[in-house]
């Protein structure tokens, strides 16, 4: 058979439902063979919202997120997107078409190196030489993707390579690889016993619960561990959902972005603290000042050795899938515990020094125009349902859900790209979003810088007609950089754009919308767009972020 229908048949053998992509003179091929197939191809206005798109149904599903573009202006464009998943471990593989080998070095149309411009920003690119060795890099594609620290991967496919044959019986994958992870290496109990040792006899422990703990989906033995030491867990923004948030134990997101400076302090006075899954990288401990305390032991757990000791050293580390080694930490603690639990901290003191800190902000009940974020919230939160999947750009509405929305439950049920802070991604990511989880209602919410990047897909939102609530928060400004030249002093400066109506764009193709400037129409225009039945949007006017008590280190500081 054909290299592009080889290709088709193996992504349907390892169970892949839906494909998000762009159509190119390049992948004319690829695309005869979709057409002919079981595989849902979401048609995309631009090829980076594919890559979201795929993003978010890789962190929501447990699968793995597929995308294809062609080649040329396609491939740049989709790499956005892959860089994104690649340093926040989100299991994705990408095909993107291209020129016939043959016709490489004669100046042909598109023609690129695919596999250097792919190199950095993912763990493994390939391009094959010829059909006979399609089918040995798809497997090698799924299989890295889903591997150790899982990541993206990115396969090329040459014209020649696509349309090339295939032997018959070359034509298969594990189906196994389309989802993560697909291997879960156990701790050594040597480790084991000894972590467990130094979290038994630590005065006031602190687990920092990253990313590792949702995509190992071991949010149960994270409470139980929380359970048996009586002891407070924070997350990293990625990691948010790896404890309910209304948990006696949780502290919430601690970091640079979403941090709340009482949060903190129960981290700077712990004795040891335990980051699970967690890089432990800038933005999660405020640029390593969290714990700040190097009489503070710090120990770690992470499925990628290169991440362990990398930014602290280390009283110990155990090298093992989230889910495995939190489990046998658990059964080594409830074996020497004898049925006791410990109690390392007051859980009625975390919620004194939440109400305390919340009673301090009259925003939250503001009656100001522009409408205050946090008033903004208020709302919000009165009709966000339980089940409810909230995505958020990494712009203005991040710090603001990191550090007030309290998850009613773990899991995955929260999604905030801020590997690389790329604008433009909740728009499109909701269809990622609700392909993945179809049953839970999507709400996605972006600024409206992050709006106009990636506008284009509300097109494909009309035509598709999920049941999503898309909400701008719009300030006529990048609001982020903004604040972000008011607390260096400078003068503002390539960050303001004109108004937009974003209700009238969305009615222009064909959205149900609303824009709301009065902070006491917000609780009806919530509830409406709750209500709604297909794809709604909210356009609220809030105040610019650089006038904000935003939950943002350097801008309190």
């Amino acid at each position: 058979m054909r290299g592009s229908e080889a290709l088709v048949r193996m992504l349907e053998q390892a169970g892949v439902e839906v494909v998000f992509g762009l159509c190119g003179d390049t992948s004319l091929p690829f695309y005869e063979a979709l057409a002919g197939s079981g595989l849902r191809h979401v048609l995309t206005r631009d090829e980076r919202s594919a890559s979201y798109m795929a993003d978010a149904y890789a962190r929501l599903s447990g699968r793995v997120g597929i995308c294809e573009g062609p080649s040329g202006g396609g491939t740049t464009y989709i790499l956005p997107g892959l860089a994104e998943a690649n340093q926040s471990s989100v299991p994705l593989v990408a095909f993107t078409s291209d020129i016939d080998l043959r016709h490489r070095e004669r100046g042909s149309l598109t023609e690129l190196d695919q596999d250097a411009l792919f190199r950095p920003v993912t763990l493994w690119t390939k391009t094959p030489a010829s059909a006979e060795e399609l089918p040995r890099a798809v497997r090698e594609a799924f299989r890295r993707a889903v591997s150790g620290g899982l990541g993206a991967t990115h396969l090329t496919l040459p014209l020649n390579v696509q349309e090339g044959q295939v032997p018959d019986e070359e034509v298969f994958i594990d189906p196994s690889l389309s989802r993560y992870p697909a291997g879960r290496p156990a701790p050594r109990p040597e480790a084991v016993r000894r972590i467990a040792r130094l979290l038994r006899e630590s005065r006031s422990p602190v687990i920092v619960a990253g990313a590792g703990v949702i995509r190992a989906e071991a949010w149960p033995e994270l409470e139980r561990l929380a359970r048996l030491l009586g002891c407070p867990v924070a997350t990293s923004i990625s990691g948010k959902g790896a404890i309910a948030e209304v948990d006696p134990l949780a502290l919430g997101v601690i970091g640079s972005n979403g941090g709340l400076a009482w949060r903190h302090q129960f981290v700077q006075r712990a004795d040891l603290v335990f980051y699970v899954g967690c890089q432990a990288g800038s933005v999660t401990t405020d640029k390593w000042t969290l714990p700040r305390n190097r009489s503070a032991a710090v120990i770690q757990l992470d499925v990628d050795p290169t991440r362990l000791g990398r930014n602290y050293e280390l009283k110990e580390g155990l090298l093992a899938d989230a889910k495995l080694g939190l489990a046998a930490l658990v059964e080594e603690l409830e074996d020497e515990l004898s049925g006791r639990s410990l109690a390392k901290v007051d859980p009625e003191e975390i919620a004194r020094e939440r109400a305390a800190h919340l009673a301090r902000l009259d925003e939250f009940h503001s009656e100001d125009r522009p409408i205050r974020p946090e008033r903004f919230l208020t709302e919000l939160f009165q009709v966000l349902p339980e089940e409810a999947l909230v995505l958020t750009d990494p712009g203005t509405p991040t710090p603001y859900l990191s550090a007030y929305y309290r998850l009613p439950r773990a899991g995955r049920w929260f999604v905030a790209p801020r590997a690389h802070g790329a604008l433009g991604y909740s728009l499109p990511a909701c269809l990622g979003a609700h392909l993945a989880r179809p049953h839970s209602r999507v709400w996605s919410l972006m600024g409206d810088g992050s709006f106009g990047i990636s506008a284009g897909e509300l097109e494909t939102i009309a035509r598709l007609s999920p049941p999503v609530v898309l909400i701008v928060l719009a300030n006529s400004c990048y609001g982020w950089i903004k604040a972000g030249q008011k607390a260096r002093g400078d003068a503002y400066f390539g960050v303001d754009f004109s108004t937009t109506d974003h209700a009238r764009v969305a009615e222009a193709y064909g959205l149900k919308s609303r824009r709301v400037e009065d902070p006491g129409d917000l609780a009806g225009a919530l509830a409406w767009a709750a209500a709604a039945q297909g794809p709604v949007l909210l356009d609220v006017v809030v105040q610019p972020l650089q006038e904000t008590r935003a939950p943002v280190a350097k801008w309190i500081a």
